[in-house]
């Protein structure tokens, strides 16, 4: 991870081949392909995606790597917890997966930081831990995404993550302490041991500086429980210990589905729902009591296959079709596709949709019998 005390600082036949074109490169815009031709044709894409280039490659912990990425033209700031989405060229395929810069959004020498950790089934996390070098040729968007501190700056402030997702509150923390914030902040991470904890030492030398934070740090695994702050996996007599204040915070969490759904539920017992922020990398699946039926139709490529209550996405991948995606959680919306027929229901929300004609994510759609998409 670079330093960051060294990074601080205060007519007709033109419409004709467009749509001949557009037809022969469905279903990724032509603009994509060209970017893949000759990356300098243009300095931003249709997408909005702006060429970058890897200047440095750390990887802090055995599990994760952290790159330093210099956008090769202007890329507007951040605000601290926003994520954005990193365009990798993982074996002749272009992946589209969401991350979070990880530095204060007052570090103005013109890089992303991020640090993304090697998940086992992750296809790209793994690709960059075991291949990123100095020098990759990338592609990042503008950032997005509602999870980050107010302009207005909360006086009481909670942050907890857990696992990778450290990075968002990692740049929330690092913003306020370049902001001299004199609330009070709580930091807490979950994590399975001192060796996977991202930016450790950091951490322990910014509670150690500033009286106003507390870092807590809770370990998981069993033979380094008593190495914390706290022990064992996120209770509500566990949060009451680390936080006895929780109800006059306003807290930002991000981690896994266990620590998210333990924390939210303390929350939501208390009537507190409203001063929890959240961002979720990964779907919260509602359960499914309906068996699959029907017949899933791909128009376009006029392929049908039998709905077997897979998303949308992975049918269209098990058909032998290859529809743009990006980070296949519902995130970045690459994946957007018009619905032309069919019930889906919306693997974040539960929720039901029979419109004939609607824009849907078919990364977190399943088809509730027979379902047609422009595909």
């Amino acid at each position: 991870m670079p330093h960051r005390e060294t990074r601080r600082s205060t007519g007709l036949t033109t419409a004709l081949s467009r749509r001949v074109l557009s037809a022969l490169s469905y279903p990724h815009p032509v603009a994509s392909y060209a970017e893949v031709l000759n990356p300098r044709l243009r300095r931003r894409t249709s997408s909005g995606h702006v060429p970058a280039t890897v200047v440095a490659v750390q990887r802090p912990t055995a599990d994760s790597v952290t790159l330093a990425i210099r956008p090769l033209s202007r890329w507007r700031g951040f605000k601290p917890g926003q994520f954005i989405e990193l365009v990798v060229d993982v074996d002749g395929v272009r992946r589209v997966r969401c991350f979070s810069p990880a530095q204060s959004v007052h570090v103005d020498d013109g890089l992303i930081e991020l640090t993304i950790k090697a998940n086992a089934d992750g296809e790209v996390s793994r690709y960059l831990y075991d291949h990123a070098h100095q020098g990759m040729m990338l592609a990042v968007s503008p950032p997005q995404g509602a999870f980050h501190l107010p302009d207005h700056r909360p006086e009481r402030i909670v942050l907890i993550s857990g696992g990778s997702g450290i990075t968002p509150v990692l740049a929330m923390l690092r913003t306020l302490v370049d902001e001299a914030h004199a609330g009070r902040i709580s930091f807490v991470h979950y994590a399975r041991r001192p060796s996977d904890v991202i930016a450790g030492e950091e951490l322990l030398a910014i509670a150690t500086a500033h009286a106003n934070i507390d870092v807590l740090i809770v370990y998981t695994a069993a033979d380094a429980r008593d190495q914390g702050a706290g022990n064992g996996h996120c209770s509500a007599a566990q949060l009451a210990a680390l936080v006895p204040d929780l109800a006059a915070a306003q807290t930002w969490l991000c981690g896994p589905t266990g620590l998210m759904e333990a924390v939210g539920s303390v929350f939501e017992q208390n009537g507190w729902s409203e001063q929890l922020h959240q961002e979720r990398f990964g779907l919260a699946v509602k359960p499914v009591d309906v068996a699959a039926s029907g017949d899933v139709q791909f128009a376009r490529s006029e392929r049908f296959v039998t709905n077997s209550g897979a998303t949308l996405l992975e049918q269209a991948e098990a058909a032998g079709l290859r529809p743009q995606h990006g980070c296949r959680m519902g995130i970045c919306s690459t994946c957007t596709c018009r619905k032309t027929a069919g019930v889906v229901r919306n693997l974040q929300t539960g929720e039901l949709s029979s419109e004939s004609d609607e824009q849907i994510r078919i990364c977190i759609s399943q088809p509730v019998g027979s379902v047609t998409l422009e595909l």
